[in-house]
């Protein structure tokens, strides 16, 4: 009935009165602007990142998607047509037991609509904004990518997957479809991790001048490198890029000695590469993965770079400690001393509880089924009882004994 009659008299309020009237929620009052006036996620990120169509704006450098022919168009209704008037086809499409060739529909799915796929995936993982800045292109040329590791098994790259360090030790196996008479070139870099310049790339393999798809005739500019993300970091993103060129090209002012294991030597701009070469160079094809630290990057760091492994963690402040008063009250004792002994003495008495419990040639005691059910000794002290309790059910450092 109070709900009726205040919407009743809110009815002759302003419209500025009225905001005001609904901010009141069951006695509480919403913060920042009602919902109607505010505005949505939606609207605040387009204004955050609004940008002028006049001076940004994508530029396409690569080649156009090629069209599907009438012919190819007429099979694929055909086969459509038989399928449909077959009603044994039919009906096992219906139930999902119609029989596929899965090599024939990604055959099918590179030559249509592949390359718009892996430009959406690339441009969502930040691709041609870090590599190319306003420009993107096409990825027209498939690249089938194959690393073998050390147990004889194929990893492959597709568009974001996660591939180890210790799986992309050696150079991948690359294939592509290119005519004999043409030229290309292939470079494997990453984004992130420049430790000398966040600005740049590094180069971890730089092939040029290959006559077809024989990667093993192409010139070797730079030697390959293995994936080696810092620890703390995350995943870096490694970027395999497929240029084709125009005519042969002189690559000596990128040649690096074999092997090049100074890593301020690999460092590398994509775009400053291709404004070079844009008038001979056209990129078609692009394949990534992601990789993150793993024990391997440590060694390759010691042994083959000779020098210490980045780490990248969070220095933690440490905690502070009241000063230590003569009678603490309402504290437990034993939980208050340990606050001021040594670290290194507390681990050593869990240590010898521990070996206490252990015996090499006696099975261990088998814990209590119904920890909580058992009584303790009488007249046990308070803070004795809650000790043995949290070490009959395995509470904090407890665990440390088993």
């Amino acid at each position: 009935m109070a709900t009726t009659i205040f919407r009743i008299f809110a009815n002759d309020f302003s419209p500025s009165l009225k905001h005001r009237i609904q901010q009141i929620r069951h006695g509480h009052r919403i913060r920042g602007k009602p919902p109607m006036i505010a505005h949505t996620l939606k609207q605040r990120l387009e204004s955050l990142n609004a940008t002028d169509p006049t001076v940004s704006f994508k530029v396409n450098i690569g080649f156009s998607i090629p069209k599907r022919s009438r012919r190819t168009t007429e099979i694929w209704m055909a086969e459509k047509e038989a399928i449909r008037m077959n009603p044994e086809a039919e009906r096992q499409s219906r139930k999902r037991l119609l029989s596929v060739d899965l090599n024939q529909v990604k055959e099918t799915w590179l030559d249509t609509l592949g390359p718009i796929h892996v430009h959406k995936i690339a441009y969502h993982y930040g691709i041609f904004q870090d590599l190319f800045g306003d420009a993107y292109f096409m990825p027209v040329v498939p690249l089938k990518i194959d690393y073998n590791t050390n147990d004889d098994t194929l990893v492959r790259v597709y568009t974001g997957n996660v591939i180890k360090p210790s799986e992309a030790d050696k150079p991948p196996i690359i294939k592509y479809k290119a005519e004999t008479d043409t030229l290309w070139t292939l470079i494997m870099s990453t984004p992130d991790g420049n430790l000398q310049n966040s600005n740049n790339e590094y180069c971890h393999w730089f092939l040029g001048n290959i006559p077809g798809n024989n990667i093993e005739y192409g010139e070797q500019i730079i030697d390959y490198l293995k994936p080696i993300p810092c620890r703390g970091v995350g995943y870096y993103r490694y970027i395999f890029m497929l240029y084709k060129q125009n005519q042969p090209l002189d690559y000596t002012k990128y040649k690096k000695p074999y092997p090049c294991l100074q890593l301020n030597k690999r460092d590398w701009n994509t775009l400053n590469f291709y404004r070079e070469h844009q008038e001979n160079l056209t990129p078609a094809g692009l394949a990534f993965f992601q990789s993150d630290w793993d024990p391997t990057v440590k060694k390759f760091y010691h042994s083959s770079l000779n020098t210490e492994e980045p780490i990248f963690q969070y220095d933690f402040p440490k905690p502070y400690i009241k000063p230590q008063t003569w009678f603490p009250l309402k504290e437990p004792f034993n939980l208050y001393l340990d606050k001021y002994r040594d670290p290194k003495e507390i681990s050593k008495e869990f240590l010898l509880r521990k070996m206490k419990n252990v015996h090499p040639f006696r099975e261990a005691k088998p814990p209590l089924k119904y920890p909580n059910a058992c009584a303790f000794e009488k007249n046990l002290p308070s803070w004795l009882k809650l000790e043995m309790k949290k070490e009959r059910i395995g509470w904090g450092r407890v665990n440390d004994i088993k």
